[in-house]
C-alpha cells in the first residue's frame, strides 16, 4: 500500500512513523508512507494557502488550488482521496479494514478555520475520528495511518488483530501475565485451569461485561 499525507507540518510525523510496527511494515515494503506539504504546489508568490471567509468570521480557511493541484498530481486510478474533518464520517474499526485493502491512499490534513467546501468535490471520502475539535488533521492522519498499516496482510498476525475491541461490537476482554499474584490481585482461576471452551466463555462473559459498563451503545448494534 501507498499512503500519501497532504499537510503543512511535515515535521509533525517525526518519530510517529519511525518506531515500532509501522518502521517495520516501511523497512519490508508492505506499506510506503509519503509527506507532502501542499504549500510547494501554491501559485500564489507569497507562498498563501489560505485566506478570509466569503462572508465574514474569524480564522482563515484552506484554498483550493494548492490542494486541487497536489491532489491531481498524485492521484491514480488506483487513488482514495480521504478528507480529515470534523464534518466526516466518524471512523471505525470496519472502515480501518475496508482501507487496510486499498492500494493507495491520500490524506488530507486541514488546519486554520477549515477548508473552502469545493476541496470535497475531489475526495472520496470525508472522515472524523470524533467528536471534538483539534487545532489539524495531522494527529487523526497518523491515527489512520496506524490503525490501517496494522491490518495490511504480513505487518502483524492475524491472530493479533481477529479479536480485537470492536470486531464484533464488543470491547476486549481483560489480559493478563505473570506474576500470577501481584499486590494481592489475582489471575482469575479460569485462565489458569486449560480448558478452552471455559476461558472462551469467560472471556465472551467479560466483553458483554465491559461494553455494558464502558459502551452500551455497541450493544444495540
Amino acid at each position: 500500500m501507498k499512503i500519501d499525507i497532504l499537510t503543512l507540518f511535515p515535521e509533525m510525523f517525526d518519530g510517529v512513523f519511525t518506531e515500532s510496527i509501522i518502521k517495520r511494515a516501511r523497512e519490508e515494503g508492505k506499506v510506503e508512507i509519503n509527506l507532502v506539504n501542499f504549500r510547494d504546489y501554491t501559485l500564489d508568490p507569497h507562498n498563501k494557502v489560505d485566506d478570509t471567509p466569503y462572508g465574514g468570521g474569524s480564522g482563515m480557511v484552506l484554498m483550493c488550488q494548492p490542494i486541487f493541484d497536489c491532489v491531481k498530481s498524485l492521484r491514480t486510478p488506483d487513488s482514495k482521496v480521504i478528507l480529515l474533518t470534523p464534518s466526516g464520517k466518524v471512523y471505525k474499526q470496519s472502515m480501518a479494514y475496508d482501507l487496510s485493502h486499498e492500494k493507495h491512499l491520500i490524506i488530507i490534513c486541514g488546519h486554520y478555520e477549515g477548508f473552502d467546501e469545493r476541496i470535497k468535490s475531489i475526495c472520496d471520502l470525508e472522515l472524523s475520528i470524533g467528536d471534538y475539535v483539534l487545532t489539524g488533521g495531522e494527529i487523526p492522519a497518523m491515527i489512520l495511518v496506524d490503525s490501517i498499516t496494522r491490518l495490511i496482510d504480513g505487518v502483524i498476525t492475524l491472530e493479533s488483530h481477529i479479536n480485537d475491541s470492536f470486531n464484533n461490537n464488543l470491547l476486549d476482554y481483560p489480559t493478563y501475565t505473570k506474576p500470577r499474584v501481584y499486590e494481592g490481585m489475582e489471575v482469575p482461576e479460569v485462565l489458569l485451569n486449560g480448558d478452552h471452551k471455559k476461558i472462551e466463555e469467560y472471556r465472551l462473559s467479560e466483553q458483554i461485561r465491559i461494553t455494558k459498563e464502558n459502551r452500551p451503545d455497541l450493544l444495540d448494534k
